[in-house]
């Protein structure tokens, strides 16, 4: 069985930046088990798997240790295959998941805006293996449905960050969101999830599900301009709209062809 295959560079405004999703497309779900074989091959932070439903697009997302419930950068790679491959001639496209329908339209050659939902945070307290693991001292310390969330005291305390992945990879979530004020934008983040086979994430677009409602508030602005501060950058215009967070980015191509299996 020979199967179409794409990596896309997902937030980048670089050739080489950005975060690398695999996105290959199918007539018919495969089993579970060879789902996760192709994720692994591929050794990305995630494969996205793709296959028609109706008029719409059914989606699935895989690192390569686990199946997760939300990828924002791998959706946004989807999304540039049909509209810059594929001939998907609509404005908007949508991708049935596990979290809902999730919108992304075209703006331009390269620029996506997702439309996913917003997520909610509450505030951890007595979280001192955080704070042991990152080496600071937290302004603070939320949950959101997936993540920690933790507020730094500055963009330089998230550039200088060394983690010890040991420690995060024992706590009962999906990962661990970093974030402080930026200095040039509006906020800036750096994102651990050694429980899900990746230790830093490049670009997470789920993790700002949660992070754009918290800003939103903080700073009292509707449009909020953001990096997320891995080895690769990504760069990323997040908006609060109701209960759902636009999140807008480019990508490129990098790679096209074929899989056999």
């Amino acid at each position: 069985m020979k199967l179409r295959m794409f990596v896309v560079n997902a937030f980048a405004e670089t050739p080489f930046g950005g975060n690398p999703a695999a996105v290959v497309l199918l007539d018919d779900w495969l089993s579970d088990e060879l789902l996760l074989h192709v994720a692994a091959q591929n050794n990305l932070a995630e494969t996205a798997f793709v296959v028609p439903q109706g008029d719409d697009f059914s989606i699935r997302w895989l690192t390569p240790a686990v199946e997760v419930k939300l990828c924002g950068h791998a959706t946004l790679a989807s999304a540039h295959v049909y509209f810059n491959h594929l001939g998907y001639g609509k404005e908007k496209i949508t991708f049935q998941s596990k979290s809902g329908p999730l919108h992304v339209t075209k703006q331009g050659d390269k620029k996506l805006t997702l439309d996913f939902p917003a997520d909610t945070i509450t505030p951890v307290h007595e979280m001192e293996a955080i704070a042991s693991a990152l080496h600071i001292e937290p302004v603070a310390i939320y949950k959101s449905s997936f993540d920690y969330m933790v507020i730094a005291n500055s963009q330089s305390e998230i550039e200088n960050l060394s983690p010890d992945l040991g420690i995060l990879k024992k706590l009962p979530s999906r990962g661990t969101i970093v974030t402080a004020k930026g200095d040039e934008v509006d906020f800036v983040s750096r994102c651990f999830f050694p429980q899900s086979g990746i230790d830093e994430d490049p670009v997470t677009g789920s993790a700002h599900t949660a992070m754009t409602p918290y800003w939103t508030r903080e700073l009292k602005k509707s449009k909020l301009s953001a990096i997320q501060l891995s080895p690769r950058k990504g760069y990323l215009e997040c908006q609060l709209m109701g209960d759902r967070v636009f999140i807008s980015g480019s990508a490129n191509t990098y790679l096209e062809g074929e899989i056999f299996i």
